[in-house]
């Protein structure tokens, strides 16, 4: 489970007059509109994960095969070298009448020493491969990053930071895409944490 704590102090929660969207089951997750002409927002969370380990929660993230066996939203998933980089093709189901969403984005994963502490951090950002070209009836999106830093909590549990952002264009109103992201994107960490406890199994 997540223990989501405020990691931003009140001077920058007013400053950036950022927004708690969600006050539940999920404490402090926020949204700060920084992108004014989609009026999106971006996200950036912070919790404590209990009972996973740093290296196993990041190779759960990294793990693609894995992935298509506890995400039911994905449709395709794959992904290839591209000029010496690792491109992902990432195809997500969205509810009809909604056509799905796809993603062609550079990943990257640094296990770095930080005095002393190891810490996993994994990048991604959307890029243009001319191999992986849009699909009919799928609507590619051109704007995606994500950031994520994991780190242990000197227990048997994981510190985690993630920024998000996504565009996922169409006609979809931004109201309703900032509705669906607040909720979706605690889900994803809830079971991407599941995923680590049968992962640490299957192992």
């Amino acid at each position: 489970m997540f223990l989501f704590v405020v990691e931003i102090s009140n001077s920058a929660f007013c400053l950036l007059e950022r927004q708690c969207v969600i006050r539940s089951y999920w404490p402090s997750l926020y949204q700060f509109p920084m992108r004014v002409q989609t009026g999106l927002c971006e996200y950036k969370v912070y919790g404590v994960l209990d009972n996973c380990l740093p290296n196993v929660l990041a190779d759960v993230y990294m793990d693609l095969d894995y992935r298509k066996q506890w995400d039911e939203y994905i449709e395709e998933l794959y992904q290839l070298e591209h000029n010496g980089d690792t491109v992902v093709y990432w195809q997500v189901k969205y509810p009809f009448p909604m056509s799905n969403r796809d993603y062609v984005y550079i990943r990257q994963r640094r296990d770095l020493d930080l005095n002393g502490s190891k810490i996993h951090v994994i990048l991604a950002q959307s890029t243009f491969v001319p191999q992986i070209a849009e699909r009919s009836g799928v609507v590619r999106v051109n704007q995606y990053k994500q950031s994520l830093a994991i780190e242990s909590d000197g227990k048997k549990g994981s510190k985690v930071f993630m920024y998000y952002f996504d565009n996922p264009g169409g006609l979809i109103p931004s109201w309703l895409i900032n509705w669906v992201a607040k909720g979706s994107v605690p889900v994803f960490l809830n079971n991407m944490a599941n995923a680590c406890q049968m992962y640490k199994r299957r192992t």
